[in-house]
């Protein structure tokens, strides 16, 4: 599932689904200057938005927030991500 583009939360599940559950997950950025972070808040539009109670019509779209910035991507993980040069 590498090659994959993960666009549902059902991707991401299957996608994860292979892994320990207790194995910390990460969020990898910036692939010319790699940096690793924690996860944030997930929240879902328009569920988790403080509105005035009119009707939602844009579908949901859940939201993955960027949490702390650990430090440099480990040179192992940037090469499995294809960001070595």
């Amino acid at each position: 599932m590498n090659d994959k583009h993960i666009a549902t939360v059902g991707d991401l599940i299957a996608a994860l689904d292979r892994y320990d559950p207790t194995t910390p997950v990460r969020l990898a950025t910036q692939p010319d200057h790699p940096i690793e972070h924690t996860l944030g808040h997930i929240v879902c539009t328009p569920d988790n938005t403080e509105g005035d109670d009119t009707p939602h019509t844009d579908p949901p779209v859940v939201w993955l927030g960027e949490g702390e910035q650990i430090g440099y991507l480990p040179g192992p993980a940037s090469n499995a991500l294809g960001w070595s040069q």
